[in-house]
């Protein structure tokens, strides 16, 4: 099962049929496809799923119809345990981005943390997961794959986003101010705070 969010509401991609009816069940075919991320996208539906019976192809089948795109980013901390927030779009996000032909994650995920806030002296400690959202470019719809890695930093300078990018501000939050943030941030955001589902 994967769990994407199209305008923050999931799309679960599934092998599994469901007989509760808690959201409306889509073909894996490329009308069916773009119907469901349509709907989504307008808050006609709350949840939708995509059903394929084979697990192991459903990614690749539903990129056939949503082309994917990959990016790294990290959820980095300093040495008094507060996280690395950015401000862009009118919402708390973390920093990420879109990695270039043939470069590793990790490599990806420090250099774009680094664009986007101005941090230096990043050691990552581990992959956290791997979420996946929706988001529309020039009018086409694409798939999103940010690969998240927990890092860590011993940088105290100024803290400088990346206009470009149209970050307003960059900030260090301890837990009531990420608390604060992640109400006005992004569901795939939120779930990088939650305890990993067994």
């Amino acid at each position: 099962m994967y769990k994407v969010f199209v305008n923050d509401r999931p799309l679960i991609l599934t092998d599994k049929i469901r007989e509760a009816g808690d959201g409306e069940y889509f073909p894996m075919n490329g009308k069916a496809v773009k119907t469901a991320v349509e709907a989504l996208y307008k808050k006609k539906l709350s949840q939708a799923f995509i059903y394929h019976p084979n697990h192991s192809e459903i990614l690749n089948k539903f990129t056939e119809h949503i082309p994917l795109v990959v990016a790294a980013g990290g959820v980095v901390t300093n040495p008094k345990g507060k996280v690395l927030f950015i401000y862009r779009f009118d919402k708390w996000d973390l920093p990420k981005g879109i990695c270039k032909k043939n470069e590793p994650l990790e490599k990806c995920a420090i250099r774009e943390v680094e664009e986007e806030t101005g941090v230096q002296g990043l050691e990552i400690e581990n992959i956290l997961r791997t979420t996946y959202h929706v988001f529309r470019r020039n009018g086409k719809f694409k798939l999103k794959e940010v690969h998240w890695y927990a890092m860590k930093t011993d940088f105290n300078g100024t803290l400088v986003g990346e206009a470009s990018e149209g970050i307003e501000k960059v900030k260090w939050k301890g837990p009531v101010k990420i608390k604060l943030a992640l109400q006005n941030s992004y569901a795939n955001i939120r779930s990088l705070f939650e305890p990993p589902q067994l």
